[in-house]
């Protein structure tokens, strides 16, 4: 069993240079948070497009508008906010797509209806995350999951409440009860 978690472990590294939007989850769905890295396209303006990484706060800086407070928002809302930033003084129609290189994700495994990888939010428990993913199988042991921790270096499986936080890269597993 914790080789199956390993593995999946392993399988479900994202890479770095990979877009939110190709690992299945939707843009208006992840709200940007510290530390995330956005490829920001301004159609038509190489000068004004690239890489930016928000900081501690969750802001980062763009060119000729400056400081941008993006922290909370989905990226879908951070496009409008800068067409708006860009519209008035700079740009005459402008057209910016947003990609998020590096989600934080935790994946649920084992006894709940929806498994796969979801978006980490912070102050989530595990019982929130679990009911985000359409809640546990009627087979499913409801007081404590099992979780391998990314900062891991070990990579063991350890019980925990439902009620602890969820952490980003965790691997979740919701055993089975015996009957």
């Amino acid at each position: 069993m914790l080789l199956t978690l390993c593995s999946l472990a392993a399988a479900a590294q994202e890479p770095q240079a990979e877009p939110l939007l190709q690992s299945g989850l939707s843009n208006d769905s992840y709200a940007l948070s510290p530390g995330d890295r956005l490829r920001i396209s301004v159609f038509n303006h190489e000068d004004l497009s690239g890489e930016f990484q928000l900081d501690s706060d969750g802001r980062f800086s763009m060119p000729l508008i400056g400081t941008v407070d993006a922290a909370g928002l989905t990226p879908a809302e951070l496009e409008s906010l800068l067409v708006n930033r860009y519209k008035p003084d700079y740009l005459v129609n402008p057209r910016i797509f947003i990609q998020v290189l590096n989600a934080r994700l935790y994946y649920l495994v084992g006894e709940v209806r929806g498994t796969g990888a979801f978006p980490y939010v912070p102050g989530m428990t595990y019982l929130t995350a679990i009911a985000k993913a359409g809640g546990f199988t009627y087979r499913a042991k409801k007081e404590y999951v099992y979780v391998v921790r990314a900062e891991d270096p070990d990579q063991e499986e350890i019980r925990l409440s439902v009620e602890e936080l969820v952490r980003p890269g965790d691997i979740v597993r919701i055993a089975e009860r015996l009957f």
